[in-house]
């Protein structure tokens, strides 16, 4: 995954931005550590001192800040225009496929955040992340919505994605075939229950109700 350009004098941010892209590739040999900062620094002709400074905060720090750079890349690879063009699945699908694509290169350093991320004391990070990328790919679909079905959502959308990197980064099939077949059956649950919520609410709103009919009976038509 390429890195922005950093400007002559960058900031804090900046060089953020630029060294998490290449965090993976090198966790991969040196782990989710100062080395592998380090070496994706220098990689970059950054200096080693400030980008640890930039991504000081433990392996966590480090994973959330590649995760937010694949979150961008998918968004830079997926604009608003090309997803327009396709059905509501092929969105999801689209975008979950993307972000398995800008990982497949690093994949063992993938592998080795999944083992962190697993730990019991980092847990609620996990879910905190993974909720934010699940955010972002309905927000990239178009989804707006704002009651609890925004939340049902992303909850499903992120067991989706989480799920499909176990399988994932164990994948030896040629082009991830196992890998997409498991994605294509995760989605289609998705819809399915989407669809199902979507018939449970057109039952609900032809379904009498219970304060009305109290109210005409306390307060009949004149």
């Amino acid at each position: 995954m390429a890195s922005a350009p950093l400007p002559v004098d960058p900031t804090l941010d900046e060089i953020r931005e630029a060294v998490a892209p290449r965090l993976a590739a090198h966790a991969a040999f040196d782990g989710w550590n100062d080395r592998a900062v380090e070496s994706a620094a220098t990689e970059l002709g950054v200096d080693a001192d400030l980008a640890k400074l930039a991504l000081k905060g433990g392996a966590m720090t480090l994973i959330e800040a590649w995760i937010a750079s694949v979150d961008a890349e998918m968004a830079r690879r997926l604009p608003a225009e090309k997803l327009a063009a396709m059905k509501i699945r092929e969105r999801i699908t689209a975008l979950v496929a993307t972000r398995l694509e800008i990982a497949a290169p690093d994949r063992e350093g993938q592998r080795r955040a999944i083992a962190i991320m697993a730990m019991p004391q980092n847990m609620a990070a996990a879910a905190r992340i993974g909720w934010r990328s699940a955010d972002r790919m309905w927000r990239l679909a178009g989804d707006n919505a704002t009651d609890f079905n925004h939340y049902t959502k992303r909850a499903t959308l992120s067991a989706v994605y989480g799920s499909t990197l176990t399988v994932f980064v164990n994948d030896d099939s040629e082009n991830f075939a196992e890998t997409r077949a498991f994605l294509d059956r995760r989605i289609e649950n998705v819809m399915q229950f989407e669809k199902a919520k979507a018939q449970a609410r057109k039952r609900r709103e032809h379904m009498p109700s219970l304060s009305r009919f109290i109210g005409r009976l306390r307060y009949p038509p004149r």
